[in-house]
């Protein structure tokens, strides 16, 4: 095993069992698991990864892998209450959210792969789905609730 192969393990490993909230922590838990790895590397490899950051309740936000599975322990309980509004026109739903929470909202809505959503952008305060052809807005909805249960009310 390669170098970079064994590093992203690594990292996969630690961000899978810990709570990890900067990269300066992560550099410190992969010092601690033998591996010395500079921040742009660091930065490079967290990109390459497609590693999101998401609201933690008691760190702020928290380093979560894609398409892995979110749970109370990352994900904030109050999350919803950063939805602001939900509009459609066509094939496009346009999620709106209070400042620095799209791009964490988004993150759970990917990894659920809902059948009616082609792709998602991820602004600062908005959140563009693209949708099939002929989707059904009820269904999506209830995609939706399940991921975020007070979204019904907006």
């Amino acid at each position: 095993m390669n170098n970079k192969t064994q590093r992203l393990s690594v990292i996969r490993k630690i961000i899978r069992t810990e709570s990890v909230s900067s990269q300066e922590e992560l550099i410190a838990l992969l010092e601690e698991n033998g591996v010395s790895v500079t921040q742009s590397t660091l930065s490079r490899d967290l990109k390459f990864m497609q590693v999101a950051k998401v609201p933690h309740k008691e760190k702020g936000y928290v380093y979560v892998l894609p398409n892995g599975t979110l749970t109370d322990h990352y994900v904030s309980t109050n999350i919803t209450d950063n939805i602001l509004k939900i509009d459609f026109s066509a094939n496009l739903c346009v999620i709106t959210t209070k400042p620095g929470y799209a791009s964490a909202i988004s993150v759970p809505i990917d990894s659920r792969n809902i059948p009616d959503v082609l792709g998602s952008i991820a602004g600062d305060n908005t959140i563009l789905l693209i949708l099939r052809e002929n989707f059904s807005k009820a269904k999506l909805m209830g995609e939706l609730s399940m991921l975020f249960p007070s979204i019904a009310s907006l």
